[in-house]
């Protein structure tokens, strides 16, 4: 059965950095979405790398971000999509204007990248923000 590219809906996850947060949420929506939903992250001022322990986290999963990159908004800007998310605060007040989106959700999460404590803590605290990422995601595509 082939799929219609055209059914698929487009989310973009907005962070500041782009290097946790919403790299580790379009890995998970491209998972979780079972190819219904095609999703990207972007940074309003990217790190220019992906953390480490957000790798980590995802490897976790059997979701590889290894080959993911930290990219600007600006890529974005003249896409359209169906579906904006900002997960930070500051991305949300330096977001730009998406005119083309249907909707702009914010769902703010603490930055594991700023978790203190011993590298098993820290990995722990990313694990709970990727795990607090995707009940988010799951409950959004369970209303879809």
């Amino acid at each position: 059965m082939q799929s219609d590219a055209a059914t698929v809906k487009r989310v973009l996850i907005l962070c500041t950095g782009n290097s946790c947060r919403s790299q580790m949420a379009e890995a998970l929506w491209n998972h979780l979405a079972a190819g219904k939903w095609e999703a990207f992250s972007a940074g309003s001022k990217p790190a220019g790398y992906v953390h480490p322990l957000a790798i980590t986290a995802m490897q976790d999963l059997n979701i590889d971000l290894s080959g993911a990159v930290s990219k600007h908004v600006d890529q974005f800007a003249n896409q359209p999509f169906e579906l904006v998310v900002t997960v930070c605060d500051n991305a949300q007040e330096a977001c730009p204007i998406f005119p083309q989106a249907t909707t702009m959700l914010h769902w703010p999460f603490k930055d594991p990248a700023d978790f203190a404590g011993s590298e098993s803590e820290r990995q722990a605290g990313f694990a709970r923000v990727r795990d607090l990422i995707a009940n988010r995601i799951r409950e959004f595509l369970a209303t879809e």
